[in-house]
Parts: C-alpha cells; structure tokens; sequence
C-alpha cells in the first residue's frame, strides 16, 4: 500500500509538469493542488496499516487476562449498596447502579454461617480473640448478709415455781447482762414454806447427829437431802442453799441470776406482775457468737457447701474484716424471692461490735472446683435461646457456633459443648461478625430460591420468560422476516 500511494504521487507531479508547460503560469494553482492531493493521498494509504498494529499488540497482551477471567465461573451478581439484592444475570440495582460479579473464587469451603472480613475491617471495629483453655473453675460468691443471735444460745429465765415479782434489776430488752448478775426477786408462798423445810431438817439433823439413835439419824439426812433436791429443782443455785444453810433462816424472796454474759431479748412481765409457773420473764442470747443469713441464687447453689469459708465486712468499719464459716444450707428456697438461705458464724467481738440486725456484705469462697473448658464472659452471645460464640479460622475468616455453657465461674463460663480446646473465639465485636454472618446466610436462601428449575429474576425483578421482547428497529428486520438482501 505505502508503494501505491509513492507511485500514484509521482504519476501526479509528472502529469502537474506537464499541464504546467501545455498551458503555462496560468495553470500553477493547479499544479499546487495536485501535489496536495499526492500528500494527503499518501498519508492514508499509511495510517491504516501503521494503526492496526497497535491494537493487535494491545490485543495479544490483554489476551491472557481475559483468557483467566474466563476460566472463572460467576456464581451470581450483587449490588454493591444493598448485599441482600442478588441476581442469576447481570443488570442494575434498585439504585440504579450496575450489579457487580461475585466469582466463584470467592466462595469458600468454610462452614456455612462462616463469614469472611476484610483485615483492614477486622483492624477498625476492634476485634479480640482468645484461646479456650481447660482449667479448674472456681468462684467467689457476693452477697448480702444479716447478722442475729445464735439461736442455741438463747436461754429463757423461766422459773418452775408461780409467785410475784418484787423487784426487777433488768427493766428492758437490748440490756447488756454479765455473768451471775442479779435479774428479779420473786417471793412465792410455795418456796418459802420449802426454805422453813429444809431449815428445820437442818436443826433435826444436828439434834440427831447428838445422840446415839443412828437410824433415826439416817432418816434425818434423807430429809435434809430431799428438801435440798426440791429447792434444785425450782432452779435454786446450790450457792443459794449453801447460804440458807449457813445463815439458818428463810428469806421473802428468792434472787434469781443471770446463767452467762450476754443481752435481754425479752421481758415479758413487769416488775409486780404474778408468774406462773414455767413463765418466761427473760429470753437471753449469748453474743459471743453470732449468726449471718444471706441469700443465694439457685445458679449459685452448686458453689456451696457446709464448712466453706465466709469474710464479713461492715460499712460502719471500713477496712475490717471478719472472718467465719457456713454452718448450714437450708433445703427449701424462699418462695418469694425464689432464693437459698445460708447460714454462717462468725465470732463476736469482746466489746460485741456485732450488733443484731445489722446488715454486712459478705464472699463467700468457694472450695468446690471443677475441672473444664472455660471462655470469658464478653465471648458469649446470649439471645435467650440461644448461646453463640464466634471462632476465628484465621485470614478473616469468622464462624458462629452454638455452644452448651455450664455454670459460670467469677468472670468466665464453663463450656460444656460447641468448642474445643485451643480453638480462638472472639471477645469484642462479635455483634457486629455476627450480624455480618446472617446478612450472608438470608443472601444464600435466596439463591437457593432461584433453583435452575425457576428461572433467575433479572436485575428489574421479572424473570426472563416474562422480559418483554424489544421493538425491532427502523431497517432492521424482525426474527422470522427476510432482510433486503434475502428478498
């Protein structure tokens, strides 16, 4: 072609020459033309095949990519906006924009609800893992306690013999008693006339002890001794008797003491009330000891045990502690409040700072363990049916699992099934991995939707059987009409 075109603009200029001498200076502006043309004529018989060696060399570097990106198979088409809009073919999204591929490459043969996360992505919400390990689970439980007497110390001042009240040296309850501390005098016709009883066998005795009338002695004893039992049978101390003995005569009233150191819990009758035999007058609780109730939720339960160590700490004494046990866990749960009562002790103080009713915060420490898988508290999703831990598999890649917990100890779970030991589950941003993970288990249900039996909805929504044909246009024949050659 570029030896065509050299020849047809000599052929040119010659003939130019010639028509220059044929009709003279009159006829240069056409020469002048001619060999414009010849130019022009000989830059387009070159530009064509200088071009197309451009786009054949284009052509055959961009042919192995294509070649590659027609090895791989599109599974379907997503909108880049909205991930739950999907199509069988390409076309355009609610928005307007143009549906993006998604190759099969992309999918993966992890589990279903697996879901891949950019690492950048994975970097920017926060993710943390950590690693399931076994171990001995154990766990401290808080609760609230209230402090009160001990119940076995409790001794009711009732005497066994019916009489007034002379004279009462404890007025009220709450008052703190010692030892032997005088509480009421009480004067009863009944032990007056047993004291004047056992004062004359006491005088018949020493009558007796003179003479040589050994038997009758004998008799005599008996009686002392009989008249004694009765007096200590109406709780008479034997001090009492032994001072009625030495001081040879009866009294009015009869002084009744306090059995050991501790505060009136009640009085009942006044000072010149009548007492009936075996009325209480007094109720008096040993404060050396004392008794904590707390409350405790039935899934703490299994972390309780009778001998298991307490610490009591008061809000009126910052910093001290005190230190006790449980005694007893009672069977029955409180129907109210659906909860276990547990019972400790905890030794007094001299001065008795451990007040009734006072109300304490106390651990309980637990000395049950058990042996078994155990995740942090912040690596389960609890949905109220459901308890779901995500697993990292690596490279981004994230699965939710079901798992079984047991019970929770301080500020872990045992796992009882779902997970294994090493596996790492995620401790932050599992929320947001997992509601990634539904989003692309609803887009697989609706691919499964359009098996190939139905046939795939288009970008607009209709399917293709129901797309409308297009118009054929002007000079173009329709299908089944010959075109203008064919006539």
């Amino acid at each position: 072609m570029k030896a065509d075109g050299m020849n047809k603009a000599i052929t040119l200029v010659a003939s130019g020459s010639v028509a220059v001498k044929a009709d003279g200076m009159n006829k240069a502006i056409t020469l002048v033309a001619l060999v414009s043309m010849a130019i022009l004529l000989s830059a387009c018989s070159e530009g064509p095949a200088s071009k197309t060696k451009g786009p054949a060399a284009s052509a055959s570097k961009t042919e192995a990519p294509a070649d590659a990106r027609a090895e791989r198979k599109i599974l379907y088409w997503k909108s880049a906006m909205d991930p739950t809009f999907v199509s069988k073919s390409p076309g355009k999204d609610k928005m307007g924009m143009d549906l993006m591929p998604v190759y099969e490459g992309a999918e993966s043969q992890d589990p279903a609800e697996a879901v891949r996360i950019d690492p950048a992505t994975v970097q920017n919400i926060g993710v943390t893992t950590a690693v399931v390990e076994r171990k001995r689970l154990t766990r401290e439980v808080r609760t609230v306690g209230r402090i009160d007497y001990d119940e076995t110390t409790v001794r009711h001042i009732a005497p066994k013999i019916g009489g007034w009240i002379e004279a009462q040296h404890v007025n009220f309850a709450g008052q703190v008693v010692q030892r032997g501390e005088p509480l009421l005098e009480i004067y009863s016709p009944e032990l007056v006339a047993t004291q004047e009883e056992y004062l004359i066998a006491l005088r018949y005795q020493n009558v007796l002890s003179e003479s040589s009338l050994k038997d009758s002695l004998a008799g005599a004893d008996d009686i002392v001794r009989a008249a004694e039992t009765r007096l200590r049978y109406w709780n008479i101390t034997d001090r009492q008797i032994k001072a009625l003995r030495e001081r040879g005569e009866l009294t009015r009233t009869m002084v009744l003491y306090a059995p050991f150191r501790g505060i009136i819990v009640e009085r009942n009758i006044p000072e010149g009330g009548f007492l009936e035999p075996g009325q209480t007058v007094y109720s008096i609780a040993d404060l050396s000891t004392i008794w904590v109730y707390a409350d405790i939720y039935e899934y703490e339960a299994p972390w309780l045990m009778i001998g298991q160590k307490a610490t009591m700490t008061l809000a009126y004494e910052p910093g001290k502690t005190y230190r006790g046990a449980v005694t007893y866990v009672y069977p029955y749960l409180n129907n109210k409040t659906r909860t276990i009562e547990v019972r400790m002790e905890f030794p007094n103080t001299s001065d008795l700072h451990l007040k009734i009713d006072m109300w304490a915060n106390v651990v309980l420490k637990s000395e049950v363990a058990r042996e078994g898988l155990a995740i942090p508290i912040q690596a389960v999703m609890r949905t109220g049916q459901r308890n779901v831990a995500i697993i990292a598999l690596g490279g981004g890649r994230f699965e939710p699992r079901d798992i079984q917990l047991g019970a929770q100890a301080g500020d872990e779970f045992e796992v009882l099934d779902g997970l294994a030991e090493g596996d790492q589950i995620v401790t932050s941003a599992n929320f947001l991995i997992n509601s990634e993970s539904n989003l692309g288990a609803a887009r697989r249900k609706m691919l499964s939707a359009n098996a190939p039996a139905t046939p795939p909805k288009n970008a607009e929504g209709a399917t293709q059987e129901q797309a409308p044909a297009a118009e054929p246009s002007k000079g173009t024949p329709a299908a089944g009409q010959p075109g203008r050659g064919q006539e």
